[in-house]
């Protein structure tokens, strides 16, 4: 019962870690209906920049516990505003004159993108691991197993922040969604871009900002993995970003809810799979699990069946 306890605390911190990735990919896809195949690497991105303020200002562990909070929160706002040039520049340069092209060109593009910024960072940054010393060491000890042998079940600070910050951003856009006026223009180009326009609301702004906040959403992911694994390189978007959007179909492409939801499942087939089988079969596990869904629910578990206008 511990182990499985502490794979379920892993399992919940990995997903909230994609969950905050596929909230980009279905935002993106529900305004403009495709997907950004650069946000794994913008994510990445976003990891890079935080790496690189933490080693720039000297932040570590030994810090007084204020001025490491202080200086967190400095990095992740920075960190937020830089990326989300890097996601502006992507719509504006790949998606934007695009926009009324054959579906297959955007596509095409966010590929190349992708491709750009994985070697921009591989040169201007090196190919090897970039480590970095645990900075939110400790924790708590929830169980104990009985005997020498006993299992300990532990959940970290790091581990606690994740989870934290992910629930209140994910109540903070649901919230910016459904209530602000920014939200009803998403909703509105979502469902019918031309009257949208009709209407008065500016399309390529309400775009160029859903991907501003799909890349803030991204680096805050980026910062929160380095926190948490201490280890990155440039290649951690491309397979993270599989995974996240991975989950944005798995939960229901469109849906910020479904995107959380389907993040976590990804995360927790994961964990219990490389605990109770093979590590080295747990992308397939989480793939054949997409699949089967996908079969009995084309639209994904929170999703809404798409009607077609004629």
């Amino acid at each position: 019962m511990e182990y499985f306890l502490q794979q379920l605390i892993n399992g919940v911190t990995l997903g909230s870690i994609y969950g905050l990735i596929a909230i980009g990919y279905t935002m993106v896809y529900g305004i403009i209906g495709m997907i950004n195949f650069a946000h794994g690497d913008i994510f990445m991105v976003g990891a890079f920049i935080s790496l690189i303020l933490i080693v720039t200002l000297g932040v570590t562990a030994s810090m007084p516990l204020a001025l490491l909070i202080l200086a967190l929160i400095a990095i992740l706002i920075v960190s937020m505003a830089l990326t989300s040039v890097w996601g502006w520049t992507v719509e504006r340069i790949a998606y934007r004159p695009l926009r009324g092209s054959f579906r297959l060109a955007p596509l095409i593009t966010a590929i190349g993108a992708s491709i750009v910024l994985q070697n921009f960072v591989q040169i201007s940054q090196g190919a090897r691991n970039k480590p970095l010393q645990p900075l939110i060491p400790g924790g708590f000890t929830l169980s104990e197993g009985a005997g020498e042998s006993g299992f300990i079940v532990q959940l970290s600070y790091s581990q606690i922040l994740i989870i934290v910050v992910t629930t209140v951003l994910m109540i903070g856009f649901t919230t910016l969604i459904n209530k602000t006026s920014l939200g009803r223009a998403q909703r509105s180009c979502e469902q019918d871009r031309k009257m949208a326009s009709l209407l008065g609301i500016n399309v390529d702004r309400t775009i160029s900002l859903t991907f501003v906040m799909g890349a803030s959403l991204a680096s805050v992911a980026g910062l929160m993995f380095l926190i948490y694994y201490g280890v990155i390189d440039f290649y951690i978007g491309f397979l993270a970003g599989v995974k996240a959007f991975t989950a944005a179909v798995l939960g229901g492409i469109g849906s910020l809810p479904g995107a959380m939801l389907g993040g976590l499942l990804i995360g927790l087939i994961e964990t219990f799979w490389s605990g109770y089988f093979s590590v080295e079969y747990k992308d397939v596990a989480a793939f054949s699990i997409l699949a089967i869904v996908l079969i009995f629910m084309p639209e994904g578990l929170l999703g809404k069946p798409e009607v077609e206008k004629v």
